[in-house]
């Protein structure tokens, strides 16, 4: 197997949802939602792209840098490179249903664990969605994270417990999934939340908390009151809100100020292990990947995951090598040039 027959292989059973494009960076699916695109333009998920690809990186190789090292350890769990597959759902409105939701979360949660690391799992209209998570994860001896839809409280509740039962390492709420339209299609009730609401959710479990979709220095601060283990850095992929920055453009900004104190998380056009370096040198801990991730289980299942991880990891590991950085655990800024 090789990441080029997996790609021709998603391409016919993703068809017409996803292109698979050469480069994946929203512009021939702008406004496909529902679908694999950005909201409205696509002007935010593209903004992920552009705001990776203006950093550059300092070239450096007069160091003592000769076996990287890519191991991070979060939630409890030790991983063999800073990156997760993110919480992704809908297989048959977003995807196509060449495979079904079930089948889905299996194989990323099986293929990430192959891997050495972790797999999110997701929620969405159909309660199949958030329990082929809770169930995959259940069967993995609870290798794996579920992301709750900002619900009512007490659907949240139920589902953080859920995730308890399936000894599931964190659990969490995708914050930015309030105005979802795919969510509103369904007849699903999602809005914003209270600092309040989110702080009764975080004290519901005794699992880390992690609160997905911050994308300002002040909804980072409330989450670091209230409690929460974790922030993921994200604009939902560009999917709910048009003409928002990219995510690269806001991480340093709450690192600066919480770095240390919380875990933080970005999630937002990483392409490849070089992308990867740029967000942790940004202030990120570790990284999450979406649409390549659906790309790779469509083309060719947990097999073609791991082997899709194993190419970010080595990328990060040559990216390492070749500007003197020698652990994920300590990426300094001054690689970086704007």
């Amino acid at each position: 197997m090789n990441w080029q027959d997996v790609k021709k292989n998603a391409k016919e059973k993703l068809k017409p949802y996803c292109r698979v494009c050469p480069i994946c960076n929203g512009i021939a699916c702008a406004g496909e939602v529902p679908g694999m695109g950005g909201v409205g333009t696509g002007s935010s998920f593209k903004a992920n792209i552009e705001a990776l690809h203006k950093i550059k990186l300092n070239l450096s190789t007069i160091h003592n840098v000769r076996e990287p090292d890519t191991a991070i350890e979060i939630f409890g769990q030790s991983l063999s490179l800073p990156v997760m597959a993110a919480p992704i759902t809908g297989t048959t409105y977003n995807m196509g249903g060449a495979i079904t939701e079930e089948v889905y979360c299996e194989e990323v949660i099986a293929g990430s664990i192959m891997a050495g690391t972790i797999g999110w799992t997701g929620d969405g209209a159909d309660p199949l969605m958030y329990g082929s998570g809770i169930n995959a994860i259940k069967k993995n001896n609870g290798k794996g994270i579920p992301i709750i839809k900002p619900r009512a409280q007490d659907e949240i509740i139920k589902r953080i417990k859920q995730a308890e039962d399936a000894g599931a390492r964190a659990v969490g709420v995708d914050i930015d999934g309030a105005g979802l339209i795919t969510m509103a299609l369904k007849g699903q009730p999602v809005s914003p939340k209270s600092p309040k609401e989110i702080e009764e959710l975080v004290k519901a479990t005794s699992l880390q908390f992690i609160l997905k979709g911050i994308m300002t220095l002040r909804e980072a601060e409330i989450a670091y009151n209230v409690g929460a283990s974790a922030i993921v850095v994200s604009n939902h992929g560009g999917r709910i809100l048009d003409h928002t920055p990219g995510v690269a453009e806001v991480l340093p900004e709450i690192a600066e100020k919480f770095k240390g104190k919380i875990k933080i998380i970005a999630d937002g056009g990483v392409r490849s292990g070089v992308d990867v370096l740029k967000l942790l040198a940004l202030g990120a801990d570790a990284v999450l990947i979406g649409r390549p991730v659906v790309v790779a289980v469509f083309g060719g299942g947990r097999e073609a995951l791991k082997l899709y991880f194993d190419n970010i990891k080595n990328e990060l590991k040559q990216a390492m090598l070749l500007t003197g950085v020698a652990s994920v655990k300590d990426v300094p800024r001054a690689i970086l040039r704007f």
